[in-house]
């Protein structure tokens, strides 16, 4: 029985910023908020950002895609989850610069799971991994590998712990005017834009959509 891929080749926002950087994105994604099937939470800080997330409309509340995502969250309980992913990241070799983003859907839901990507990103030292995330109040303090970068994302209920000045985050916004007025970098439109890679500017700023 052929097992399935659990890497995607993501959505259209990380296909353009594929075709506009010369480079290879995948991404791997879990169901937003909780997983509908099983009942489990996968994104155990979010807050009022649940009202308004983007990946809990339209395209992800097909039944197809919400079987899908419910099967990767299922797989990254097993055993050989990293295994499975690493086998992934050695096929998908190329002369491109590949980076893998996590949870354009999801989150990190346990510190057990969160070292599960950080194991397979030291596994693969040429590839790129990057997320956004509310679940820093269990990540902080960890060394995190030079390929690994993450983002803290506002809309959390422990924005508090956030230092917005030293700390590299983001913010929605409802203008680009208003990003623009508080300094944020924009990554609206190309994905890796949000990476250290990209920018030095710790503030990131997104539109709401």
């Amino acid at each position: 029985m052929k097992t399935e891929k659990l890497l995607g080749t993501g959505n259209s926002k990380l296909k353009t910023t594929s075709k506009h950087f010369d480079v290879k994105i995948f991404n791997f994604s879990i169901p937003a908020g909780n997983d509908k099937i099983t009942g489990k939470i996968t994104c155990p800080f979010a807050g009022k950002c649940l009202a308004d997330c983007y990946a809990k409309k339209g395209f992800y509340n097909m039944p197809n895609v919400e079987r899908a995502l419910s099967e990767r969250h299922k797989a990254t309980r097993d055993a050989n989850f990293v295994e499975r992913i690493d086998t992934e990241l050695i096929k998908a070799t190329n002369k491109k610069q590949v980076y893998v983003r996590i949870h354009d859907s999801g989150d990190f839901y346990s510190p057990n799971y969160f070292k599960k990507w950080l194991e397979i990103a030291r596994l693969n030292p040429s590839v790129r991994f990057y997320a956004y995330t509310k679940s820093h109040s269990f990540i902080r303090g960890i060394e995190l590998p030079e390929n690994f970068d993450l983002i803290y994302s506002l809309g959390s209920k422990n924005d508090e712990l956030i230092n917005v000045e030293t700390e590299r985050h983001s913010k929605i916004f409802y203008s680009k005017e208003q990003m623009e007025l508080e300094g944020y970098f924009d990554a609206s439109h190309l994905d890796i834009n949000a990476t250290k890679w990209v920018t030095t500017n710790k503030k990131i700023g997104l539109l709401f959509h």
